[in-house]
């Protein structure tokens, strides 16, 4: 709830409300470094490598729950199942691109108005909470990063746990006992004390943060080629192929995704 304030925040800075509007829809394009690493970035965010992992493997681990241990008991999905997770994902991608417009939004109205452009620690970050927090930003933003971290760091660490033990062949899943996939859990050990190092060894976490969402910005296109081509593909899909618009919209995202990509790394150094 915490990331809320930024939408909160975003009002009682009191922006020009013409000039944002005019601003999301007709956007000012740049083809400078800072500009397309910033939308390579963005998009590393948004449509982020760990999450192919994540939602895969999730709704197997769910499956497995309901006593479903086998490839042949897992195989299909009834319209209702599809039904609840087409949801699941709407609202899931609703909130987080509304809070993520906001964060936007309220930097952009307190930061970068006052002529901040360069945020390195939370506590610059904090200060676009102002309008709303004042004196309580901080704590808010604490409170904010605290809940994020509950919600991410099993996510992020578990995904890697994922990709590494199915690449190996190992054993996997949280449905597994310590003893039975040391290597999935010892993963996840591992990434959480990497992460937690970050902390003691001089490494800024903002400018980690951007170059991990920069990195996501370059992995995420050949998967995304990889998973529209799967799911266009009758012979694993059956009949829950993607449909026309869904695929005009991978399509496009992909491409658009591939060419900042580029951009970026033909003006890298310019």
């Amino acid at each position: 709830m915490s990331l809320f304030a930024y939408v909160g925040s975003a009002f009682f800075a009191r922006p020009d409300w013409i000039e944002v509007l005019r601003a999301t829809f007709i956007p000012k394009l740049s083809f400078d470094p800072p500009f397309l690493a910033t939308l390579v970035a963005i998009f590393g965010t948004t449509i982020s490598p760990y999450q192919f992992f994540w939602q895969a493997d999730q709704e197997v681990e769910e499956e497995i729950s309901f006593g479903r241990v086998t490839r042949a008991q897992r195989r299909g999905a009834s319209d209702a199942e599809m039904k609840y997770a087409r949801w699941d994902v709407y609202i899931g991608m609703f909130l987080s691109n509304l809070v993520m417009y906001f964060v936007i939004l309220a930097t952009a109205a307190t930061l970068f108005k006052s002529g901040n452009s360069q945020i390195e620690s939370a506590a610059d970050a904090a200060e676009a909470l102002k309008p709303l927090a004042h004196g309580a930003a901080s704590l808010l933003l604490a409170v904010g990063l605290i809940g994020t971290g509950c919600l991410a760091v099993p996510i992020l660490t578990g995904c890697s746990a994922y990709a590494v033990c199915e690449a190996t062949g190992g054993h996997y899943g949280f449905s597994q006992r310590v003893r039975e996939a040391k290597l999935f859990y010892g993963v996840i050990i591992v990434s959480t004390l990497a992460g937690v190092a970050i902390n003691f060894v001089g490494i800024n976490p903002i400018r980690a943060l951007f170059l991990a969402a920069i990195i996501n910005g370059f992995l995420a296109p050949p998967l995304l080629v990889a998973i529209m081509l799967v799911a266009n593909n009758r012979q694993i899909m059956g009949d829950r192929v993607n449909g026309r618009w869904l695929n005009i919209l991978g399509w496009i995202t992909t491409a658009m995704m591939f060419v900042a990509a580029l951009a970026l790394v033909l003006t890298w150094g310019q």
